[in-house]
């Protein structure tokens, strides 16, 4: 754990920070001023940074003898309707109500003034996040198989929960979903880029006018991979936790299945930015179509039309990747130095990927 500040992310006190190019991510003194109000240890606090997210930011606290997870967004300014940390905090709180696998929702901050955007507070749970490496204890064939099945169960258990009553019903509205979807990210990209990539408006235009009928209405994850899952720390493979809820709506479930899928690793794949889950590709994981089979099993879906919701998952992807490779070109990212840069030509990869998939939809194949 970090017990000092490093004089940009992190600093003691808005005080210290007057003379810094950019806000701080995290002020110890108004963070310990936010436990201090909800009762959460005592004494000075430390700190690490964890989780791979390339936007929202996530800190392991520790004080006391107590560990929390703070959550905020990236630095302002932010675009309208994004990085929304109190609705995020909120849709958690509602899911774990009905048994879906979420942390805990300590303590919500609104105000700004603490750390420059909200933030919110959560339970810390013992589990592990794979990326780039496999667990040991997830390692032998029969874990690998299983911790992709697990993927995919956790998934159908999610869209599976009623989401025509009570609270969950006012978290978003599914008629109509896929339509603003290409609408709103189609207006993100022109909000967000500084260049002229002439595939998106032309995949933009495809998507509109070729929109699936939704078979159903779910809880929509927005991200939902194996890297934004947390497992049991021990065999057999269990999800833990889902993570990472800041697009969360309801809608047209298989745009989480197709976001799945399209970014899922399989050995041969095409590799794009949006790989962030690497070790798929090693031998007893389940494959994309693999993935989509046991799915369709258990909830009946016709996924005819799958190709389409991949190609919508990529360029998506395409245009919340070109917002990071903005704020990396204005010099709002300034310890990145692998992942902004990258996306020079890693946008234009995503892109072309989604056309591929654009292809398959209107050949008739998956």
């Amino acid at each position: 754990m970090h017990t000092i500040p490093d004089g940009v992310e992190v600093v003691a006190s808005w005080e210290k920070a007057r003379h810094l190019d950019s806000p701080p991510l995290l002020v110890l003194d108004a963070v310990t001023g936010f436990l201090d109000a909800h009762g959460i240890g005592t004494g000075p606090i430390a700190w690490q940074r964890i989780g791979d997210g390339q936007s929202n930011v996530t800190y392991l606290i520790e004080r006391g003898g107590e560990c929390v997870v703070l959550r905020r967004g990236p630095r302002p300014p932010l675009p309208k309707s994004t990085h929304d940390m109190v609705r995020e905090a909120r849709i958690q709180k509602v899911l774990g109500g009905h048994g879906v696998p979420v942390p805990e929702i300590l303590a919500v901050c609104e105000d700004e003034s603490l750390l420059g955007v909200p933030f919110y507070l959560m339970s810390r749970i013992d589990g592990t996040v794979i990326t780039d490496t496999i667990p040991t204890h997830l390692s032998p064939a029969e874990q690998r198989r299983a911790t992709s099945e697990a993927v995919v169960d956790t998934l159908v258990a999610l869209h599976g929960i009623d989401v025509t009553q009570g609270e969950l019903a006012t978290l978003g509205s599914p008629d109509g979903y896929l339509r603003r979807q290409v609408e709103r990210f189609r207006g993100l990209w022109e909000v967000n880029t500084t260049r002229s990539l002439p595939a998106v408006d032309r995949i933009s235009d495809w998507l509109a006018r070729n929109l699936p009928a939704s078979q159903a209405a779910s809880v929509v994850h927005g991200d939902y991979r194996m890297g934004n899952l947390m497992f049991a720390p021990q065999a057999p493979a269990k999800v833990l936790a889902i993570l990472d809820w800041e697009m969360a709506t309801l809608g047209d479930p298989l745009a989480d299945l197709g976001y799945l899928t399209a970014t899922y690793s399989e050995a041969g794949s095409p590799v794009t930015p949006l790989e962030l889950t690497k070790v798929t590709r090693s031998p007893g994981y389940l494959t994309q179509r693999q993935l989509a089979e046991r799915y369709q099993h258990h909830t009946g879906l016709d996924l005819t039309s799958l190709p389409w919701y991949q190609t919508l998952a990529l360029w998506k992807a395409a245009i919340f990747c070109e917002a990071i490779y903005t704020r990396w070109q204005r010099g709002e990212r300034p310890h990145d130095t692998a992942f902004g840069p990258s996306l020079e030509t890693g946008v234009p990869r995503l892109l072309e990927r989604a056309g591929q998939f654009a292809c398959l939809t209107a050949t008739g194949r998956r």
